[in-house]
């Protein structure tokens, strides 16, 4: 097992001064650009392997397109891989995404198993995404740039470029800095002292990595329509009804309750795959593509939607609902709930992207129910899975109803609710949602630790 994690650094005495401060302002703003650099590079790699994989290869091997058995080998060596980076290289391949999304920063000699686990897992079609291994990228290139730069350097300057860099991760994948900030604030609990020291370089960082993203005047951004989630096209929707209040709250209990249960059973594969992991996570592995394929066969929708983390699926959905009946929603929940689980526990990834997609399933599913308009359905239900997955409350708010503005604010209230409900629901059965879970299986860790999070925190979700 890990040993516990490392107490937190005392709290800084406030932010340097005059030219001190703009100095670290002017590394956290280059911290911002390599990161947003390096993240693109992932995102390119992970969305360029979906495509040569699953679209390139099979016409290059003579199919007209992928054939159904294709994902089981695929899903398979991706197994293999990740077991390799878990077991043979420093890190343990990341965090185990059944705990949640990670908050501490990650060593740079980690990082190569920490990319290689996401790579095979979200390049070949595991349904978990990329935002945990982004902000390990992250955290991991920013120590890396201060100890390359003064090797004794202070642990505060060490922390603060740490979490600039995950900033400027996670505005790049989002294209916002808004949602970095709340995200990264809410996961580390960053409060007093601590948040006037580390928020301003954070949010410059994370500014720039929007603007890399997203551009600068006439100078256009990097190419991100290949993963990019943007604003959901919703309906309009100005001001909510009663009944769309009244089936707000069932649906926010449905969708925790879903949730927590695909974690549990992520918590339960996780000890179990690593008695073998070389056999294990690979069979996993099948198992997941099986599900994507059982679910083919009882609707008429493609393995896509079971596979990977949902992040390309949740537009198109959220855009045409009415190209779903009933039984493929109620089906997609099923199936891609029960691939996610397996995916928690055997893989390595983030557990975003899957919470959001079966939030707006079941929303799509729950617009079916008299008078309750699918934009806030939608909506609650992404907020729901979100904070039910993180038990960040104010993050879960603030990214559904940024995905959401197209559709107008008459949702926000709506939002407001059903993530308070189900973050209510979760705490309430988070006991005995622990008290179920067994042990995870972690392997140990050098003495050298990566530096401490802003505070000593669990994962968020944990």
């Amino acid at each position: 097992m890990a040993p516990d994690a490392p107490a937190a650094p005392a709290a800084p005495d406030g932010p340097p001064q005059g030219k001190a401060f703009l100095t670290l302002l002017l590394v956290a703003a280059a911290t911002g650009l390599v990161v947003s650099l390096a993240a693109w590079l992932f995102l390119e790699a992970t969305h360029q392997t979906q495509v040569g994989v699953y679209d390139k290869l099979p016409e290059q091997l003579g199919y007209d397109s992928a054939p159904l058995w294709w994902p089981l080998p695929v899903c398979a060596i991706a197994g293999v891989i990740t077991a390799a980076a878990i077991m043979r290289l420093p890190g343990f391949g990341g965090h185990i995404p059944a705990m949640g999304l990670a908050a501490s920063p990650a060593r740079p000699i980690d990082l190569p198993g920490v990319l290689l686990a996401a790579l095979a897992t979200v390049g070949l079609g595991i349904v978990l995404g990329p935002e945990a291994p982004l902000l390990a990228l992250g955290s991991g290139l920013g120590i890396f740039a201060v100890h390359r730069a003064k090797k004794d350097a202070p642990q505060q300057l060490v922390t603060v470029l740490a979490a600039a860099g995950s900033f400027a991760a996670v505005a790049f994948l989002f294209e916002s800095p808004m949602i970095a900030a709340v995200l990264m604030i809410e996961a580390t609990g960053l409060g007093g002292r601590q948040l006037t020291f580390v928020l301003i370089p954070g949010l410059l960082a994370s500014a720039i990595g929007s603007l890399v993203s997203i551009g600068l005047g006439s100078f256009t951004g990097l190419s991100t329509s290949g993963y990019a989630i943007g604003l959901l096209d919703l309906p309009d929707f100005p001001r909510p009804t009663v009944v769309d209040f009244l089936w707000t709250v069932p649906l926010a209990v449905a969708v925790a309750l879903l949730c927590l249960a695909v974690v549990l059973l992520g918590r339960h594969v996780q000890p179990l795959v690593m008695r073998a992991p070389f056999l294990l996570i690979p069979i996993a592995g099948v198992a997941v593509a099986g599900l994507a394929i059982v679910f083919t066969q009882v609707t008429d929708k493609g393995v896509e939607q079971v596979l990977f983390s949902g992040q390309d699926a949740i537009g198109p959905l959220a855009a045409n609902p009415g190209a779903w009946s009933v039984g493929a929603l109620a089906a997609v929940l099923l199936f891609k709930g029960l691939a996610w689980g397996v995916s928690l526990g055997a893989f390595r990834g983030g557990p975003t992207f899957p919470a959001m997609f079966l939030g707006v399933a079941a929303g799509a599913l729950a617009s079916h129910l008299p008078g309750f308009d699918v934009t806030p359905a939608a909506a609650v239900g992404m907020g729901a899975g979100v904070v039910a997955v993180l038990r960040l409350p104010l993050s879960a708010v603030v990214l559904a109803t940024l995905l959401t503005t197209n559709s107008g604010i008459g949702d926000t209230p709506l939002i407001i609710v059903g993530v308070v409900v189900a973050y209510v629901v979760t705490l309430a059965l988070a006991p005995r949602l622990d008290a179920r879970s067994p042990k995870m299986v972690e392997l140990p860790k050098p003495a050298a630790e990566a530096p401490a999070a802003v505070r000593d925190t669990a994962p968020a979700g944990a």
